[in-house]
């Protein structure tokens, strides 16, 4: 393998997290469903998926019990917020918080344990392609169902019945009722997706990125996917171009740190995040766009009349 396919891989592998967490939290948004809480439910995923993966002897079991385990934080914050209409954002920073000690004190028992890595799919022939082989036929099978989510949710949200009453819950949740859609029990499954997908993000970052455990590995990452889903304006193949760009960053820093570029390392590290806010920043420039694809009722609560 070349050092070109090897960097290729690396942003890949850095990218599939994020694609995991900012294409459930899209869902949830575009449910109107504002969650923060997506780091703490991707701290206990990675756990959840480690611990289960290291006393089974079995990463599947592991992937199981990561999603079982973020739609577990997901279920407590749709019960605080959909049910008793606390505020999201305070509800979602609280998740997080909480998510992080929660994950901390699972995972004391099993820091410095080697883990057991989720094996690639190797095809033989097309696997030895150059260049395409080993990004297309020789990945993880988590990388696999990443696209296959990002593709599947696409379809549901824009060709399906389904897809059409979702949004509409996000952009008019009055009218949604009105016209007899159960507002709280679409958004209720929306978020349990988004935490499965913050689990399975989680699990890749334990069982496949660094087959370990360690407190707040997830660096952060939660945060950057939140940001992604406005950087995507709630579309899901923006999602996918936007966690390949933000996945490269974070990898070519680490090549650039490698490379001995005379740039200051603390530079370099948060370089990721600094780019985020950048991103940020010029998106909310373009207030037709956002006005365009943003759900009107994000974030807003919902209390049934009748």
């Amino acid at each position: 393998m070349t050092m070109f396919e090897g960097i290729l891989l690396t942003i890949v592998t850095a990218a599939t997290p994020l694609l995991f967490v900012a294409i459930g939290e899209l869902v949830s948004e575009r449910a109107g469903v504002l969650n923060l809480g997506v780091e703490g439910m991707m701290a206990v995923g990675a756990v959840c998926g480690f611990a289960i993966a290291h006393l089974s002897g079995s990463p599947i079991l592991g992937i199981f019990a990561a999603i079982l385990g973020g739609m577990i934080m997901a279920s407590l914050f749709a019960v605080v917020t959909l049910i008793f209409v606390a505020n999201q954002v305070a509800s979602g920073l609280a998740l997080t918080l909480f998510g992080l000690g929660l994950s901390a004190l699972i995972g004391d028992a099993f820091v410095g344990i080697p883990g057991i890595g989720l094996p690639k799919i190797d095809i033989p022939g097309l696997s030895d392609i150059p260049v395409i082989g080993s990004l297309v036929f020789g990945l993880d099978p988590l990388t696999y169902l990443a696209v296959a989510i990002t593709i599947a949710v696409s379809w549901f949200l824009f060709r399906t019945r389904g897809g059409l009453i979702l949004r509409s819950v996000g952009d008019n949740h009055v009218s949604a009722h009105a016209l007899g859609y159960g507002v709280v029990r679409v958004r209720f499954m929306a978020v349990l997706f988004g935490g499965a997908c913050a689990g399975l993000g989680g699990a890749y970052l334990s069982l496949v990125y660094t087959p370990q455990w360690t407190q707040n590995m997830t660096a952060g990452r939660g945060w950057i996917a939140l940001a992604l889903v406005v950087f995507a304006s709630w579309l899901p193949y923006r999602v996918m171009i936007g966690a390949v760009l933000f996945g490269g960053i974070s990898i070519l820093q680490l090549h650039a740190q490698g490379f001995n570029v005379p740039i200051p390392s603390q530079f370099l590290t948060m370089l990721p995040y600094l780019t985020t806010v950048i991103v940020l920043v010029l998106i909310s420039r373009n207030r037709t766009l956002l006005r365009i694809n943003t759900p009107a009722c994000l974030g807003q609560p919902f209390v049934p009349d009748r």
